[in-house]
């Protein structure tokens, strides 16, 4: 064997400048985006809500000489959040700490690990909350190209119109709440079958670069902003051995369902607007920011350990049911 030898030379040891983490991006979620948040000071409390008729009828009569004008009113009645604390922590052990590499940047990386942990948390408690047939208007997919008035053509067949089907859903939403609506939420799989059926691409072909995007295809179908939820999750138990547990885990999209969410929500929150949602946060928690986040980092003295902490507050509340349609089975 020729001498000095490969491991002679060089001892492998960590890359400073390489790790493999799959981190996700802040971008691919979505919970924050879609209703206002609202800071609020308490973590309870009342907000008020106007009847919808009231705005929506006139009491305006005639006038006779020497009499009183019509009068109107409108009617309110109150609805309550309560914004619950979640947390999660991360201990950096003495001993780890000691034996790290000075490429490591401890208390950087667990706090990026425990605010993504929060940020999923709340990502999938949207989809329970919002992201299911808990609104007054449902429109329901199908394979045939005969649908009812609450059904329409999936849209990944060729067959299917999509555009119009959208269109007449804006219509009756404006109809019945006064309000165009102006987001829409897409799963992954719808967005990937609107991106390629014919009629959207026909639309946009001789644009710069014939490409349909989140933007394209929100100007198509008429609404404001189109939002495209790109964060997964795996369920199951922790495995200690790293192999093995990514060789177990099932990851899905948390919007793995092929469904639609199609709303109205101004762009802040108002007094005298509807908004389908609103996600309350209680930023008076400990000086939490407009996220209703913190993190802070304390002694563990008997378990020789830091604690990197992070908290987060929301309430994400349904406001106005009549301000959704949940579209189900968009695509098969």
């Amino acid at each position: 064997m020729p001498n000095p030898t490969q491991s002679d030379l060089h001892v492998n040891v960590p890359l400073t400048n390489v790790s493999v983490a799959y981190i996700p991006n802040a971008g691919d979620y979505i919970a924050d985006k879609v209703f206002p948040r609202v800071p609020v000071s308490k973590q309870s409390d009342i907000f008020w809500k106007y009847g919808k008729s009231d705005w929506r009828r006139t009491d305006v009569q005639k006038r006779a000489p020497g009499t009183e004008s019509a009068g109107a009113s409108w009617n309110l009645t109150t609805d309550t959040y309560y914004a619950q604390v979640y947390a999660i922590h991360k201990d950096i052990d003495d001993q780890i700490r000691a034996n790290a590499d000075s490429n490591f940047n401890l208390e950087a990386d667990a706090t990026k690990f425990i605010t993504n942990q929060l940020l999923l948390k709340r990502e999938q408690d949207w989809v329970s909350k919002y992201f299911a047939d808990v609104w007054t208007t449902k429109y329901t997919g199908i394979s045939g190209n005969s649908p009812t008035s609450s059904q329409f053509t999936q849209w990944n067949s060729a067959s299917s119109d999509p555009i119009n089907d959208v269109s007449n859903w804006v219509i009756s939403f404006r109809e019945l709440t006064g309000y165009d609506p102006n987001v829409l939420v897409l799963g992954p799989h719808v967005m990937r079958a609107l991106k390629n059926h014919p009629d959207l691409v026909d639309r946009i072909k001789y644009t710069q670069r014939g490409v349909v995007t989140e933007d394209l295809v929100a100007s198509l179908l008429g609404v404001k902003k189109v939002l495209v939820p790109k964060a997964t999750a795996v369920t199951g138990p922790k495995i200690n051995d790293v192999d093995d547990q990514d060789a177990a885990a099932d990851p899905e999209f948390v919007f793995s369902g092929k469904n639609a969410l199609l709303a109205y929500a101004p762009e802040s929150p108002s007094l005298m607007q509807p908004s389908a949602g609103y996600t309350f946060t209680w930023n008076g928690y400990a000086a939490g920011n407009a996220q209703g986040l913190r993190v802070k980092s304390f002694r563990q003295e008997h378990i020789a350990s830091d604690r990197i902490e992070a908290e987060m507050t929301y309430d994400q509340k349904q406001v106005a049911a009549d301000c959704g349609i949940f579209v189900s089975g968009a695509i098969a």
